[in-house]
């Protein structure tokens, strides 16, 4: 019988997707192993392989869709010469025998879906703002204006992003109703719990509404669980880097490697997990994670947000291996094709601003990791040496640390280790 493609969950954290595209259509004969779509994640882009036989009868998701909720149905697939009225097909009708892409049969009833034929009201939106019976897509400043003024929101349709009503709709409605008084108060900036899309109507001001990728969600939603629960403090170290721009230029010409400065701090920081190794750990209620294996997590800038590949086992990789892998996983980052063993786990961050002339900055912990190091620019800077003022490229590094996991003297210890190993760095190349 005709077996559903179910939205799959690629990731341990994926709840919902984007059906970003078909590579097959209806009609089209698929085969196990072949490519069907590609599915945007909470992270990355990543393709999505038929694991059986047949044709595609129908599709039930468009690509382009958002928001889709993980075991959704998205396609119908029935065997050669099986005979399907696709007419009566939808997310709601489909069969229950169910197939998800990569992985095996499962025969349980999948999750039922919307009609195939969304409407403005069905398409997935932003929390808070899906139009249902409990409900209604306006902003707080709309919904006060209609309660003041006797308007019903469901007579309205919104002119703002995702049909939303904002205070000019309800104030054009019909105009049977008073607009609402204007307030005496003086406008103040934006503050927490304000709506910011409210406060720019509210003022008038102009603004392009960029729909928030799943990247920049989970970002959002992460950093500010980790600020408001991870007890951080911080430590900061200054680091001479003469020797080491010495040793990176000769290695260079005697290789033709173009090994970097991030390159050598992801190994330094690596070996200097392995000598203080409490700073590699992870806080539960039960016990503190010591992990065994130095896997450095590196924060790579990308067009939907930031995302952390990792280098794993670094302190076993020489700085050209460190170099070429590196090089790779951020080209893939940045076109959204890592695969999420690449950029799930690690036991500790390195984030480097130092490219940007980012002087030092404090970083937010990346949970459940308890250490993020924060890399700042080499610059000149005047320094005392046996008494007397000297000239030397000098970065500062500030490590920001979870203090649940890792005590004040821990973080100290993992500086003293990692400053040494930049200063005199021939222990990078042994």
């Amino acid at each position: 019988m005709p077996t559903q493609i179910l939205m799959p969950a690629l990731s341990p954290t994926m709840t919902e997707g984007n059906l970003a595209k078909w590579i097959k259509k209806e009609g089209d004969t698929v085969k196990a192993g072949q490519v069907i779509a590609e599915i945007e994640t909470d992270k990355a882009t990543m393709e999505v392989e038929a694991v059986d036989e047949g044709k595609i009868v129908k599709i039930l998701i468009p690509a382009g869709t958002q928001g889709i909720k993980v075991n959704t149905p998205i396609a119908v697939l029935a065997e050669e010469g099986e005979t399907v009225d696709v007419a009566k097909l939808s997310p709601a009708n489909a069969p229950s025998e169910s197939r998800h892409p990569g992985a095996s049969r499962d025969p349980a009833v999948a999750t039922p879906a919307a009609s195939g034929a969304l409407t403005r009201e069905q398409l997935p939106m932003d929390p808070g703002l899906r139009r249902d019976d409990a409900r209604i897509v306006a902003s707080p400043l709309a919904k006060r204006i209609a309660e003041q003024s006797g308007v019903d929101l469901k007579t309205i349709s919104g002119t703002g992003p995702n049909g939303r009503i904002v205070k000019a709709d309800v104030e054009g409605a019909g105009k049977t109703a008073p607009a609402a008084a204007p307030r005496a108060t003086t406008a103040a900036a934006p503050a927490q719990g304000v709506d910011a899309q409210d406060y720019a109507d509210k003022l008038g001001m102009a603004y392009d509404a960029i729909p928030n990728s799943g990247v920049r969600k989970v970002i959002a939603r992460r950093l500010t669980e980790s600020k408001q629960l991870v007890p951080h403090f911080y430590l900061s170290v200054d680091i001479e880097l003469d020797a080491l721009l010495e040793l990176r230029k000769h290695l260079n010409e005697a290789s033709g490697a173009k090994i970097s400065v991030n390159d050598c701090v992801i190994r330094a920081t690596a070996l200097a997990m392995k000598k203080i190794p409490a700073s590699n750990a992870s806080w539960t209620d039960n016990a503190i994670l010591q992990y065994k294996d130095a896997d450095v997590s590196v924060a790579v800038a990308t067009p939907n947000g930031l995302i952390t590949p990792i280098i794993k086992k670094a302190d076993t990789k020489s700085l050209a291996q460190i170099s070429r892998e590196m090089k790779d996983l951020a080209a893939r980052a940045r076109d959204g094709k890592l695969r999420p063993e690449e950029f799930q786990g690690g036991g500790f961050s390195v984030s480097n601003l130092g490219m940007f002339g980012v002087k030092s900055f404090s970083a937010i912990i990346n949970p459940p990791q308890s250490c993020i190091l924060a890399v700042g620019a080499g610059e000149q800077r005047a320094v005392v040496k046996d008494g007397a003022i000297k000239v030397a490229t000098v970065m500062t590094c500030t490590l920001s640390v979870d203090h649940r996991a890792v005590d004040g003297s821990v973080g100290a210890e993992f500086l003293q280790a990692f400053k040494p190993l930049i200063e005199k760095p021939y222990g990078l190349v042994v």
